[in-house]
């Protein structure tokens, strides 16, 4: 028998207190806690369908045959909710996205946040948002953040039953905007799963992991009071600790490139000229550029005036994944 699709959209996440290295590799526990917000203006959307008929997965991204590679983390992933189903079935999968993958704009997160919840729901499975969240971050840590709505924490935990996110304030709470500025839409050549792994090789690890409670606490006390002078200082306090961390493994990883540098001394200089502005980066070369929604049109003006910028993506804090 084979049973009725079911879609899903998730949004990807820009992470203020970072996600870097692994507890357990394996079930993704981190070795530490993170905040993020939810980015409403981009999303993926995921239909399953499974099928009695079928042989094998079938992975179709923006349109096109999944590479082997991704068929098999989504098939990996896919076994996890095979488990609990009474027959074991294969599956027709439809992912669409409406901005670049693999570029550092976390969209591993919106997409097995949309699959975790299209396919357990396809699959029949109730599950709450606590056991969603556990699901998705079983295929890419980030994307227990995409589960819960608006700002979120990642509860960091010791096992698979206490690691998922909360949301601790909603989507509304803050005005806060990402202006995504894209230097490169090229796919990154070593992706994040693979630079977990290399987190423990640097000698800095350890004391960005140790110093997290600390940052996370001012983060998040910022985002609560609405303090973008306290936000800015720590997010990009924890941003570039986490690249020193990733330049300093074995071997290095530098995702850098001459633009991502240019844009991280010009946000500097705005913000001393004056406009509330900071910058954060994840595992990419593109860059983050946090300001409060009176202050976008301003900062948004600049970065278009810069030849580097191939592009630049708005968002405001978004919902939580949906069923449609």
């Amino acid at each position: 028998m084979t049973s009725p699709a079911a879609t899903a959209v998730a949004h990807p996440n820009i992470a203020f207190i970072k996600y870097w290295g692994n507890r357990d590799d394996a079930l993704r526990i981190p070795m530490n806690a993170s905040l993020s917000m939810n980015l409403a203006a981009l999303s993926t959307t995921t239909s399953v369908e499974f099928r009695c008929d079928l042989q094998q997965d079938d992975l179709l991204i923006d349109g096109q045959s999944a590479a082997p590679a991704a068929l098999q983390r989504v098939s990996a992933f896919l076994d996890i909710v095979r488990e609990r189903m009474p027959e074991k079935q294969h599956a027709i999968i439809i992912s669409r996205n409406n901005f670049p993958m693999g570029a550092g704009i976390a969209s591993s997160a919106s997409a097995f946040a949309a699959l975790a919840a299209a396919a357990s729901h396809a699959a029949g499975l109730d599950l709450d948002e606590t056991a969603l969240s556990r699901l998705a971050r079983r295929g890419s840590g980030s994307a227990c953040r995409s589960i819960p709505a608006g700002f979120v924490e990642w509860l960091p935990g010791r096992e698979d039953e206490n690691s998922y996110a909360v949301s601790f304030a909603p989507a509304g709470h803050w005005h806060l905007v990402d202006l995504i500025a894209v230097v490169n839409r090229t796919h990154k050549e070593v992706g994040s799963t693979a630079g977990h792994a290399l987190a423990a090789t640097s000698p800095l690890q350890s004391a960005r992991v140790t110093d997290c409670p600390r940052r996370l606490a001012l983060c998040r006390q910022a985002i609560l009071e609405k303090d973008f002078a306290a936000f800015a200082a720590i997010v990009e306090l924890d941003s570039d600790m986490m690249h020193a961390v990733m330049q300093t493994s074995t071997p290095p990883l530098l995702y850098w490139e001459a633009a991502t540098v240019e844009l991280m001394h010009k946000v500097r200089t705005w913000r001393s000229q004056g406009l509330p502005v900071c910058y954060t980066i994840d595992a990419g070369p593109n860059v983050h550029i946090l300001c409060q929604q009176q202050d976008v049109t301003q900062v948004e003006g600049q970065l278009q005036q810069m030849a580097a910028v191939q592009a630049v993506y708005r968002s405001g804090a978004g919902g939580g994944v949906q069923l449609v």
